[in-house]
C-alpha cells in the first residue's frame, strides 16, 4: 500500500507551516504502508494540481492532505468538504475568491472516504487530543480536500482520500495572543501517524457518536 501525505507551505506571513513540518517527521513506513511526503502550495487550484501530479507519479492507494488550523486545540479529522470558496485573506499568489464554487456544477459536498471515526479514536487512544470536524473552512484546505475527492470520484476511482487539520506549533505561538493553542510538532506528527495507522488497518467505528450540539 502507498499513502501520499501532503502538507502546505507557509502562508499569511508565517515562517513555517505545522502541516508540512509534521509530515516531514513521519516515518517512511507505517504498518507496512509506504509513506510518500509532499509539500504543496497554499494556492487555490494549484494545490490540487500538485496532488494530481503526485498521484500520476506515485499511484498511491490513499491520499491524506494536512493543513494548519490556527486556533484549534487538537488534531481535527475532517468529515466533509464543500463546493465553496471564500477567502478572508489572499492565498500565496494573491487569489482571494468570494462566494465562488470550487468546481462549477460539481456536487455541493463530498465526504471523506477514509475511516474518520477510527482515525480519531486511534489518535485519542494514544493520549493525543483529536476530534471529528464537520467544517474544513472555505480557504485552501477545503479547496484541496474538495478537489481531491472530486478527482477520486471522477478520475482516480481506486483512491481514497481525506484531510486533517492541525494546530499551531510552539514556535508560531510565540507571536500569537496569550492563550493561543499550540503543540510541539513532534506531537502533531505522532497524531498523524496514529491516524494513518487506523487508515492502514481499514477499521471503522460505528458505535461512537462524534456529532456536535451546535
Amino acid at each position: 500500500m502507498k499513502i501520499l501525505v501532503t502538507g502546505f507551505d507557509p502562508f499569511d506571513r508565517e515562517k513555517i507551516n505545522p502541516a508540512y513540518e509534521a509530515v516531514k517527521l513521519l516515518p517512511d513506513s507505517i504498518c507496512g504502508a509506504e509513506i510518500i511526503k509532499l509539500e504543496i502550495p497554499t494556492v487555490f487550484a494549484r494545490c490540487a494540481e500538485a496532488v494530481e501530479q503526485a498521484v500520476e507519479r506515485h499511484n498511491p492507494d490513499i491520499v491524506l492532505c494536512v493543513g494548519q488550523a490556527g486556533g484549534r486545540s487538537c488534531i481535527s479529522v475532517e468529515k466533509v468538504a464543500i463546493n465553496f470558496a471564500e477567502a478572508r485573506i489572499p492565498d500565496n499568489e494573491g487569489n482571494q475568491p468570494l462566494d465562488k464554487a470550487i468546481v462549477p456544477d460539481g456536487p455541493a459536498a463530498y465526504f471523506s472516504t477514509l475511516p474518520v471515526k477510527a482515525m480519531v479514536e486511534n489518535v485519542r487512544s494514544h493520549g493525543i487530543p483529536a476530534n471529528l470536524s464537520y467544517s474544513a473552512g472555505t480557504f485552501v484546505c477545503n479547496d484541496v480536500m474538495y478537489r481531491l475527492l472530486h478527482l477520486a470520484a471522477t478520475k482516480y476511482h481506486h483512491i481514497k482520500g481525506g484531510f486533517i487539520h492541525v494546530p499551531y506549533t510552539l514556535e508560531q505561538a510565540v507571536s500569537k495572543p496569550d492563550g493561543t493553542p499550540a503543540w510541539d510538532e513532534r506531537a502533531i506528527a505522532k497524531g498523524l501517524e496514529y491516524a494513518i495507522e487506523a487508515v492502514v488497518k481499514k477499521t471503522e467505528s460505528s458505535n461512537t457518536a462524534m456529532g456536535t450540539t451546535h
